[in-house]
């Protein structure tokens, strides 16, 4: 097999769509302002991001992620909820057939809970005071990525 050229580079280039990644607030957190500038964040770096608003239940979260055909989940949690919230939320992520999907979560988590998020199977915990490019690396580099259907 001969090596890949510059034209086919190209094409496989084009037919790879953005990284689509959905940012939600689950519970009964109100304070969005993260959440907020993560999402333009992301959107300057060259992702699709679908920011879903407040007061989200894990159901809407995963109908969201299945609607948008994402390949990144992001919860802002704020509330102190995230035991409570993490696992239902993967529950119905499974449940819809999205386990691939990476999930992160950013906000005030207790270094503390961070070993049982990530055992739960959250990809990336992201505490107050992240350099945005972190969180914009990380998602950049694990992101599972599929070419689109021409």
């Amino acid at each position: 097999m001969g090596a890949v050229t510059g034209s086919h580079r190209q094409i496989n280039d084009r037919a790879r769509r953005p990284i689509r990644v959905l940012i939600a607030k689950p519970g009964l957190d109100g304070h969005d302002r993260g959440a907020k500038v993560m999402t333009r964040a992301l959107r300057d770096a060259g992702m699709e991001v679908i920011y879903t608003g407040l007061f989200q239940t894990p159901e809407m979260i995963s109908r969201a992620a299945l609607d948008e055909d994402v390949d990144v989940v992001g919860l802002s949690i704020l509330s102190g909820a995230h035991n409570a919230l993490v696992p239902e939320v993967i529950r119905e992520l499974n449940e819809v057939g999205l386990s691939d999907v990476l999930l992160v979560v950013g906000g005030t988590i207790p270094k503390s809970d961070i070993e049982a998020l990530y055992d739960l199977g959250v990809s990336a915990v992201f505490g107050p005071g992240t350099p945005l490019d972190t969180a914009i690396s990380y998602i950049r580099d694990h992101a599972p990525r599929r070419e689109d259907t021409l």
